[in-house]
């Protein structure tokens, strides 16, 4: 479909599955004609309750349908649905968001909403032409230093990188099973899940989670650690520019498969120099490609709707207290 995203596949679906979460699976008809596709995840809060969400979807040959959608999804829900999210993956400026499609109207997003994306489908030099100066100096560096960047099998490498980054970040994670999951299961029906990690000597420093669909790919999950081993006189390691590689070689890598749209996935949704994510803001901005949205939109599906959105609203801001000490969202 032209309006889709990895988060419709198969793999997300079956890692949801790993949390207690049950994803659902539909054609959508339009006649005899098949005009997208959508699954939803359904999630319990509590015996009576449970809600409905497409991540990043649904799947669609146009936005179109969305009314139409809401007409017919009504039949797929059950009486202790409260209500369904969607977050149409079609990149949007700031600018021309709509604040409603029919009966669907703007809600907070689950995945980030704010992100960066890039045309893999220039020519190299171009991409490369297009990188801040800095990172092109850093990626000359890391070649010289002799960082390598590939697809790797080593999943313990990605998951020391990835608990370490979140950990320092104060981040939150799933169970290592969702990710494992998430990329045996991601190759199935079309999709592709890899891993992408930077070595120096051997040691992973820098890497990231993909999950693509169509011709997009998706960095979901990933980070960096600094090289903690002596050299042989003793001495700190040089800084061998290990993140800047990461991304390049990344980029390279998915253009090299045949992707034509690199999703950064995630930048805060108002960009402040004294917010802690600001470093990795500015990194991801020196690869070029321009900042969209992804809004969300949620179409009620009981009296109840309003009084469940504002309880889990209370529950997601206790949890960014309880994990990072303060109320705001990490994007």
């Amino acid at each position: 479909m032209p309006v889709t995203s990895a988060l419709q596949g198969w793999g997300y679906g079956e890692a949801r599955r790993v949390l207690g979460q049950t994803p659902l699976r539909y054609l959508i008809l339009q006649g005899d004609d098949v005009v997208g596709a959508v699954q939803l995840i359904r999630k319990r809060l509590l015996p009576g309750f449970t809600t409905l969400y497409a991540p990043r979807g649904p799947a669609l040959a146009s936005l179109d349908l969305l009314p139409a959608f809401a007409q017919a999804v009504r039949s797929a829900a059950r009486p202790s649905d409260a209500f369904l999210k969607i977050e149409p993956p079609v990149p949007m400026s700031a600018e021309h968001i709509p604040d409603r499609y029919g009966p669907w109207r703007r809600t907070e997003s689950e995945q980030p909403e704010h992100t960066i994306v890039s045309d893999l489908s220039q020519p190299e030099d171009l991409l490369f032409s297009g990188l801040h100066s800095m990172a092109r100096r850093n990626v000359r560096a890391a070649q010289k230093f002799g960082v390598t960047v590939a697809r790797d099998p080593n999943f313990d490498d990605f998951w020391e990188i990835f608990s370490a980054t979140n950990e320092r970040a104060k981040l939150g994670a799933f169970p290592r099973a969702y990710y494992e999951t998430m990329l045996k299961e991601g190759n199935a029906h079309g999709g592709e899940a890899y891993v992408v990690l930077a070595r120096h000597e051997g040691r992973a420093l820098a890497g990231g989670f993909f999950v693509t669909m169509g011709q997009g790919t998706y960095y979901l999950f990933g980070g960096s650690v600094r090289d903690d081993r002596p050299t042989e006189t003793g001495e700190a390691r040089k800084d061998v520019k290990a993140p800047t590689a990461f991304y390049w070689g990344a980029m390279l890598d998915a253009k090299a498969h045949g992707y034509t749209l690199f999703d950064f996935w995630g930048i805060p949704r108002t960009i402040s120099e004294d917010k802690h994510s600001i470093g990795l803001v500015r990194m991801k901005e020196s690869f070029g490609g321009d900042k969209v949205w992804y809004p969300a939109y949620e179409l009620p599906l009981s009296p109840l709707a309003p009084a469940v959105a504002r309880a889990l609203r209370w529950r997601k801001t206790q949890n960014n207290l309880r994990k990072r000490g303060s109320a705001d969202d990490v994007l």
